[in-house]
Parts: structure tokens; sequence; C-alpha cells
């Protein structure tokens, strides 16, 4: 049983039908007209009831159907039957024509698509009344591809169910248009009630009341508190039966077993939204209480173990939260995991002047989560930055597809958590060691465009960044300073994090020449000394800024006797083209606006914070530039018995089968020969030419050549089966067999795998390979599937990337080879590691010399499946 929600925001169930639901499914036809059914059988009551019996039959491999229902009641079917000896199915849906245009039977019609692809299924077929044109609206806007016939009194209906952007794109769109619809009832609400409130001053209750009594809430607001009459001025009732009104909105701050009372009553009563601060209701059976009543009543619920919700929306401001003081109206949307760490970011924007938009603390995350609030920021124009803490990913495939979208038009920060390694378990191979649960996670944030950070410091440092100024055009950093040690440190600083120190032109040096003392220093880092004015320094920086070769520019200044530089920045900022941070070391925050009250710019204590920060705007802004467009393979000659030979096998696959799965995937491997343990060598050896490589396959050797398992330039039959010998001898029973190749050309090695994260999906990891991979560890990671953008990345996000390809090597046949494993790890999603180890690549291709592969059949969930947290 899944929860999702309608176009209008209203949440129903979805779960697939037995025998049992027969008689549901027969009413709800013999509710229908013939101009309300969806397909082309209405015949007799006999006829409708064979009919219901069939359609809710029990799910087997020629017949699924599935039903949604609205608190209790059923409203839609739809259903598919296989036609015989092929992959193609019909399909037929109905819906009540009370929900009719609700989104009800295109709800459905996801269900019945993300179901038949997980069958193997390839097309959807209908047959559809030409005047039934809202059945083939719904059909054509799905976002599979569709055809339909033309002409005559019924329409001829395909759908192919291949899986592609656009279809996953309609799905996200709907689901943001739906989520925003159901959030409004809390970021929105006409009403609030606020259950559990106390008369006592310093009670959460209380405390929860009085924000929302201060913050201006236009709406009728009552309290729920049996011993009281009012409380602040609020009326009080006894009970949620006795409010006098049903509110839109609750929050509730009782012990947990009140609490699981509460919600059931508030679901009995309509209410929409509910807001749980209660802490100890998660792993009771209170936790479990809540679950079922927020399944039942269609409820959107925030919590429990919360610190609250924050709106700051001009029609609707509330404060529905503990916070000890008021949250400032601003642009900035923030969700957090951690109510430590929303109390400590709303003191620190307040103490910059900033304001947000929404502040959501989400707590034990039991419904609303961060990806209902990337889909309610999308559409909520008067938040303008993003900022997430999350401590875990509930769905981080929808996540990044989510970020992503949002990026796109506004910054969306986070703070990384969870960073340690200490749960990874053992590596049974070199990808495996690579892909780390923090690599993993950064992976994600990386590809979606989200500018990630590791302190709530680092945080603030950021949101202040892109609060008053633009972001940078590109990486070119000038430097300009009145204290020559302050303007080394920031250079160094840039030049750590990867930015580049701008070279000025002639006539830029020039013009400082004039305005400066013979003594300054007019190349970048620009050193004004110390002596000059203001006035001076504000030329001097002027100049910098003409500078076509400048993209932005740390102005570090410290007051003298003579003049204060850093008063003059005002009257020169903020330019309208060039990013511009301020430095003041010594000041008493860590950063703050460079003019209270108004901002211009941000001013921080330390050259290396203004560097860290510029670096992450340039790196947002370049990936803001980076092509959309996904660069898609030539088709696989025979997907199919690429996935066939996979749904086949378990485990560490065999070095033949190995092999075999990388020629099914087009992916290139040198030729190979494999001979069993107890095989004879002689005829094996009598057909390999010279020189050939032998490597041993023995049980728990993982690094070949460190144990002793490779023995290199073995030349004619004779020194072939001495080898083989001597690899029988060294490893004795625990031998499984010998794989022999021929000798590989001299090549740079590099390693190329998938590592499938049971929550994140698949994960690319790149690095050097061979010795080196150990050794050096220079490795890069990205979760399938890859762009070009991607794989280029990956190509360039090794320590060693600018000399490796400076050097000479193919660099297209290895992107090539990283997509081509990217499709590998799509097509086969039963592939859970694999190890390409070495890759030896020369100037003219890259071939495989070594893989490991091991598969796991796992029930895969359709990741972008309309559905709510459960």
């Amino acid at each position: 049983m899944t929860r999702a929600l309608l176009a209008r925001g209203d949440v129903v169930l979805v779960r697939p039908l037995h025998p049992g639901d027969t008689a549901e499914v027969l009413a709800l036809h013999t509710r229908l007209t013939q101009q309300d059914t969806y397909f082309r059988f209405f015949g007799t009551p006999s006829g409708l009831a064979k009919l219901a019996a069939e359609i809710a039959a029990e799910p087997g491999p020629g017949h699924y159907a599935v039903g949604c229902y609205q608190r209790g009641a059923l409203i839609g079917v739809a259903n598919y039957e296989v036609l015989a000896d092929s992959a193609d199915a019909e399909v037929a849906l109905v819906v009540d024509a009370t929900v009719r245009t609700q989104g009800v039977a295109t709800l459905l019609m996801e269900h019945l698509v993300s179901h038949a692809r997980k069958t193997g299924l390839k097309r959807f077929l209908a047959e559809v009344l030409a005047e039934n044109a809202n059945v083939i609206h719904v059909f054509r806007d799905l976002g599979l591809r569709f055809e339909a016939s033309i002409g005559g009194p019924e329409r001829d209906v395909v759908m192919v169910l291949e899986e592609e952007p656009a279809y996953v794109e309609a799905v996200l769109e709907r689901d943001s248009v739906a989520d925003a619809a159901s959030l409004a009832h809390l970021f929105r609400p006409s009403s609030v009630a606020v259950i559990g409130a106390g008369r006592r001053p310093g009670s959460v209750g209380n405390a929860v009341l009085g924000n929302l009594v201060a913050s201006g809430f236009p709406g009728p607001v009552e309290v729920v508190n049996p011993h009281a009459d009012e409380i602040l001025g609020v009326p009080s009732v006894p009970s949620v039966a006795a409010l006098t009104r049903t509110p839109e909105l609750a929050v509730i701050c009782l012990p947990a077993p009140a609490a699981a009372q509460a919600v059931e009553e508030c679901g009995k009563r309509g209410v929409r939204a509910v807001v749980i601060i209660s802490s100890g209701l998660t792993g009771t059976g209170a936790g479990e209480r809540v679950h079922a009543a927020v399944r039942e009543y269609g409820l959107r619920l925030v919590g429990p173990n919360c610190l609250g919700v924050v709106s700051t929306d001009p029609a609707s401001p509330y404060d529905l939260t503990f916070l000890a003081t008021p949250v400032k109206p601003g642009n900035i949307g923030v969700v957090t995991q951690s109510g430590g760490v929303g109390i400590a970011l709303a003191e620190s924007l307040g103490d910059l002047g900033l304001g947000v938009s929404t502040l959501v603390s989400t707590g034990d995350k039991y419904d609303v989560s961060g990806n209902d609030l990337l889909m309610w920021w999308a559409a909520d124009r008067r938040t303008e930055l993003a900022v997430l803490y999350l401590e875990s990913f509930g769905n981080p495939r929808k996540f990044s597809r989510l970020a992503r979208r949002l990026a796109r038009t506004r910054p969306v920060l986070a703070v990384r958590s969870g960073s340690g390694d200490t749960a990874q378990r053992a590596a049974a191979s070199h990808t495996a060691a690579a892909a780390t649960p923090a690599v993993t996670r950064d992976a994600l944030f990386e590809q979606a465009g989200v500018i990630a950070v590791d302190t709530v410091a680092e945080l603030v440092d950021v949101i202040a960044g892109l609060s008053w100024q633009l972001l940078p055009g590109g990486p070119r950093v000038a430097v300009v300073s009145n204290a020559g040690g302050a303007g080394v440190l920031a250079a160094d600083a840039c030049e750590r994090e990867g930015l580049v120190m701008a070279e000025l032109s002639q006539d830029t040096r020039d013009r400082l020449a004039k305005v400066l003392p013979a003594e300054a220093a007019v190349r970048n880092p620009v050193d004004t000394t110390a002596a000059v004015r203001a006035e001076v320094f504000a030329d001097a920086l002027r100049a910098v800024l003409d500078d076509d070769g400048v993209d932005a520019v740390i102005a570090a200044t410290v007051p003298t006797a003579v003049g204060d530089p850093g008063a003059s920045l005002a009257a020169v900022l903020p330019p309208e083209y060039k990013t511009v941070f301020a430095v003041r070391p010594g000041q008493r925050a860590r950063v703050a606006p460079l003019v209270p009250g108004r901002g211009v710019t941000a001013c921080y204590d330390d050259p290396a914070a203004a560097a860290a920060v510029l670096a992450r705007l340039v790196r947002y802004e370049q990936w803001l530039n980076r092509p959309e467009a996904d660069e898609r393979l030539e088709s696989l000659a025979d997907p199919d018995a690429l996935r066939a030979f996979a749904r086949e096998r378990e485990g560490w696959l065999p070095p033949a089968d190995a092999v075999e799965l990388l020629r099914l995937a087009d992916i290139p491997m040198v030729e190979t020969h494999y001979v069993e343990a107890g095989d004879s060598m002689d005829a094996a050896a009598a057909d390999l030419g010279s020189p050939v490589v032998l490597k041993a396959d023995a049980d728990g050797l993982l690094h070949k050549t460190a144990g002793g398992g490779v023995l290199l330039n073995v030349r004619g039959a004779d020194r072939i089966m001495e080898a083989f010998r001597i690899l029988r001898s060294r490893f004795g029973s625990a031998l499984r067999g010998v794989t022999v190749q021929p000798m590989a050309e001299p090549g740079r090695e590099l390693l190329v795998g998938v590592r499938s994260d049971p929550v994140f999906g698949p994960l690319v990891v790149f690095g050097l390979g061979g010795v080196d991979t150990d050794l050096i560890a220079d490795h890069a990671a990205r979760l399938a599937p890859l762009t070009g953008a991607d794989a280029d990345l990956l190509l360039d996000g090794l320590r060693s990337s600018k000399a490796l390809w400076a050097s000479g090597l193919d660099r297209a046949a290895v992107r090539e080879l990283l997509l081509k494993v990217s499709r590998l790890a799509e097509l086969v999603p039963e592939l859970a590691e694999l190890d390409l180890n070495p890759v030896r690549v020369r100037s003219d291709g890259c071939v495989a010399l070594d893989v490991r592969a091991r598969l796991e059949h796992v029930a895969a969930e359709d990741p972008f499946l309309r559905r709510l947290r459960d």
C-alpha cells in the first residue's frame, strides 16, 4: 500500500487489487454510465460482475491491477492483461466521475507502468472510444512515446514503456505540482490549533503558542487544553472534538501517547496538516498509531521530535516553533533534521540581518522530508536560496533530480553529515574500497549542483556571499590589499582552493602605477601599501575591476592612522558585473555585511574564508554552464541478451562469465582464455601465441600482483605449462583456475568500476589502476547514469588528471568506456560490483585487462514512482 498525492494535493492510497476487492470493483463500475468508462466493454450486470472478478484476480505473470482509495473508498482502478507470447499488454482504467480531472487516472497509470517495466513488458496497448478524449489525453500526456490511430469509432493506442528522461521529467513535474498543493495546508493555513499549549511559561507548548501569537498570524487560532479557558489570550477548549471550527493545521505539544491520540482525533475531525513537536514516539506503539492515522486520514505531517515550522508568507505568517527569538522574513528556505542546527542557523542569519521564507525542522521525518521542500521551493517565488541539513536520504535518486532542477534557478546549499566511513563494509574489490558513503554522498551533491559545506559556520559564510553579490563569471581572481601579508595569505588561499590568480593587463598595471605609491606592488596580488588614503585604495580597486581578465576580487583591508580603505568599499561596490568580497582581519564576527542593514557585500575576518566561499560559487557557476543534454551511445546489439544473462546468475561471476558480461555490454576486454584448476593446459598452451600472462583465480586472492598470482611474459607452450604448475603449487586447493591472456602493449593503467548502493544506486568509480590503485588512492566518482559532462568531470577529477592527459593518452576512448560502464549499470540493476583493473590505456585506445563482477538479485524500487514517505 502506497500513499500518493492527486493533482490538488489530496492524499490517496494506491495498492494492488486482490479477489477480496471484487465487490468494490463491481460497485465502482455499476455507478458509471457508458460515457464514464475508459475502455470499450460495457455490458449486462452479469457481464460487469465477471469483469470485476477478472480485474480483481490475484496478481500474476499475465495480470496486474491497482486501485486508488480515498478515505477508504475505491475511486479508480487500472489493470493490464499480457497478450499471449508477447511483451505487450492491454491496459484499461476507470475512475469515479466525482473525482474526474484530479489526476487519479494518471497516478494509476504510473503505477502500472512501474510494475510492467519490472516484469519486462515493452508496450501498453489500448482500444479507446473515439469520443473519449479524456483518456486519450491521459495516455498521451504520461510522457511515454505514444501513437494513436486516426479515424473510425475507436482509437488504437500504443505506449512504449522504455524508460526515457522525458517520462521521468513528466512524472517529477506532476509530483511537484501535487506536492506543492498538499503543502499549502502546511505553509498557508487558514486556521491553526495548538494542542497541548500549557499555561506555564517556559513549557514548549506555551512557547509555541507565544511565538504563534507574536508572529501575527491573521487566521483563527484555538488551543486544546482541558484545564484552561484561555491561554495567552487565545480561547481554549477541552478536546479536538470541541474546537469551534476544523483547523487546517494543528501543532501538537503533548507526551507521546497523548500525541498519537491527538493525531487520530485530528484525522477524524478533517484536519489537513499536523506538526508534532513531541518526542518519544519513534519505536513505540504511539509512533505506529501516528503512522496508521496518517495513512487512514490522508494527513501531511511534520515531525515528530522537531523544532517546528516557520513561514513568513506575508499573506499568512506564523511561527510554530519554540525558538527564543523571532525569525526575520526573507528569501532563504531552510529544512533541517536537527532542531539544534535549525536554532543555530536561525540565530546566525538573524545576526547578519538575513531572513527566511520557510524553516522546517523535520525531526524523525515520518512524512514531510527534504524532497517535499525542494518541490515546494520550486513553486515558491519568495524562496531564492535553499538550505538543507539532512542526516539521511530516503530517496536519493529522486533528491538528485529535484535538487538539480531547483539548482538551475537558485542556489541549493547542504551541510554534509555522516561523513565517517566506519560503517563501510570490508571491501571485496578496489572499487568497493573507493566507494565510501562519503564519496557517494559527495557525488550526489556535485552532480545535482548542490553547494556542500562541512559546518554551520561555513554554511553561513556561503549564504552571506550569495546574499549580497553576483555569482563570479569565472575562476580568475585578483587580490587587492593595503596589508601585504593579508594579500599574500589571500592569494595562497585562492590557489589552494583551485582558483586562478588573474594576470593583470599592462593597461591595468599602468593605471595602478599612476595612483599608487612607487613602492606599491601593481601585479596580482596588488599591495597598495598601508599608507594610502581610502579614496586612493578605491581608485586602485576600480582599476582592477575594469580589467577584462578579472572575474572576481578579494579586497583585504586594515585601518591605519592614514585612513580606513574598508570604509571606501561601499562607494565602489556593488559593480554590476564583478563579484567582490571584503576581508577585514581582526573583525569580531566571522562574517558580517560590509554595511550593516544594507549588506553590499560579505566581509570576512580571514582571507581563507573568503577564498573558500568564492571557490564554491565558481564551481556552482561552472555547473550552471555545463550542458544538460545526455549523450546517448549507439544502442547495444542485443540488450535483452545482456539482461537475460544477468538474471540467470548471482554472486561473484566466474572469470569466463565476467568476460562474457563485458562482451554483451560492448566493453573492450583483452582476449581471454580460462582453464579450470583441474583441467589440462595442454590444448590451450598449444593454441596460445606468445608472450602471454597467467593470472591465478584463487579463493581470497584480491590483489593478484601483490599476492603472487600474476606471471608475466611467458613464452612458448613448455613455459606456459610450467607457469601453470607454479600457480597450482603456490595456491594449492584454493586455486579455482587460471586466466591466460596475450601480453598487452605498454600503457598507463587505470581503474574503472561500479559499486551499487541499495539506497543511492550505482556509483561509477574512476582512478589510477594497477599497482597505483592502493599506493596512491587517486579516485573520482559519479552516480549513474552518467552524462557526457559527468564523464568529463570524472576524467578531470583526479589529482593526477592534468599530467595524465598531457601525456598523450586516448582520453576519448576512456570517456566512451566510462559511458559504456554507466550504461551497463543502468541496464543491469543486478550489478552490485564491477572492477575493471587494470584498464590499459594507450594513445590509440584502451582495453580492460582484468575484470571482477558480482551480481545481486534485489527487489529494486522505482525511485521516481509517485509516493509519499511511509
